[in-house]
């Protein structure tokens, strides 16, 4: 039963998170190279993963693991492996600012979940997915 209300709650974070076009969007605009849309999206549904692996790990009480995953899939030291900095020239400052305040939430929740309690994790945790609806609700791509 928990694993379905946290599941239940990412999917009711993500459904909210953007204004559909239908609705007016109003979220700015952010022209990429195809290119650099492409990794950009890939490493959006690569972080949308880690998420959904983490808030597995923490319902079966796997708070290393989840720690870990965050950490090296979402923290400061994944931003190597994602591209950041040669993707970063082409973000304006706001969702820049965006980007780094989810990686560096991911870092802090992180070192929360390795102190094994869930309530200050899951905290820690809505940090990370604030800064993704922030972003999200912010800007599109194209």
């Amino acid at each position: 039963m928990r694993k379905l209300k946290i599941l239940f709650s990412v999917a009711l974070l993500l459904g909210t998170s953007t204004v559909s076009a239908v609705d007016g969007d109003i979220r700015q605009m952010v022209q990429l190279p195809e290119l650099m849309q492409q990794h950009m999206l890939s490493n959006m549904r690569h972080h949308l993963m880690a998420i959904n692996e983490i808030l597995l790990k923490m319902s079966d009480d796997e708070f290393d693991q989840a720690a870990e995953i965050a950490e090296s899939r979402l923290g400061m030291s994944s931003l190597e492996t994602h591209g950041a900095s040669h993707m970063a020239k082409f973000m304006p400052e706001g969702m820049r600012n965006s980007g780094e305040a989810m990686h560096r939430a991911a870092s802090r929740f992180a070192l929360r979940a390795e102190e094994g309690e869930a309530g200050p994790a899951y905290k820690a945790l809505a940090e990370v997915t604030s800064a993704c609806v922030a972003c999200h609700s912010a800007y599109r791509i194209r």
